[in-house]
């Protein structure tokens, strides 16, 4: 089953060639407050719209107000177990989690038969890492299950720096993941303006233009390319 899953946007499945591969993962990697989270959510609505059961994994907020979020821009999160599908969200706290009693958790989760889990952040994830040197070999143990699972997989990773033209993560995992969406900063006309830009779609083609994001209720807005700015 190598079909194609939308996001529910159409401009972003346009940046990524149409869709996201089933059994692939999409690394989205920006500053705080960029909308990572709001991304990985939209993945997750669009998927319970599909009938779909999802999984999304709290590594930096509560459930609250994570909820709180989602209720506020109307991204509707399913979470009735009656219902054919809907968003299992999982708080996770690093201190309590080792790597591999994570690994376990999300191998039942997907057993269960969810078909899209996001992982939000590497950062958090990070956190109850013993030797962050660990993680790749972690994370390219866990991806490769899911990509045989045929699941498709989210991953945020928060740089540093707000808005930085150079922002450095705290560690380099993106060339983990099969495809990977940059969310920054930019200013124009006295307002601090977001632009999204996919950098890396491992499997076919995939736009390369910079598009501006908006978030505000119902979700994310993506808009036409930004043709008539220079440095982005």
């Amino acid at each position: 089953d190598r079909s194609v899953v939308s996001s529910g946007l159409p401009e972003l499945d346009t940046m990524l060639g149409g869709g996201l591969d089933r059994g692939t993962s999409l690394i989205i990697v920006g500053p705080s407050g960029a909308g990572k989270s709001t991304l990985g959510t939209q993945f997750a609505c669009a998927a319970a719209a599909r009938g779909e059961r999802c999984a999304y994994y709290l590594f930096d907020e509560t459930e609250r107000a994570f909820r709180a979020r989602a209720e506020t821009l109307r991204m509707p999160l399913r979470d009735d177990d009656a219902e054919p599908g809907h968003v299992e969200v999982r708080q996770i706290d690093p201190a309590e989690f080792s790597p591999g009693e994570f690994a376990h958790d999300v191998r039942s989760t997907v057993e269960n038969g969810a078909r899209l889990v996001v992982i939000d952040s590497i950062n958090g994830y990070l956190t109850g890492m013993p030797d962050e040197s660990h993680l790749p070999m972690h994370l390219h143990e866990l991806l490769t299950y899911l990509a045989l699972r045929n699941v498709v997989t989210i991953l945020t990773l928060n740089q540093h720096g707000l808005v930085s033209s150079d922002p450095q993560s705290p560690v380099e995992v993106s060339y983990l993941a099969d495809s990977t969406l940059l969310i920054r900063y930019f200013e124009a006309a006295g307002a601090v303006r977001r632009a999204a830009s996919l950098l890396k779609r491992r499997f076919g083609a995939h736009e390369v233009l910079i598009r501006e994001m908006k978030i505000h209720p119902p979700g994310v807005h993506l808009g036409q390319p930004l043709r008539e700015f220079r440095g982005v």
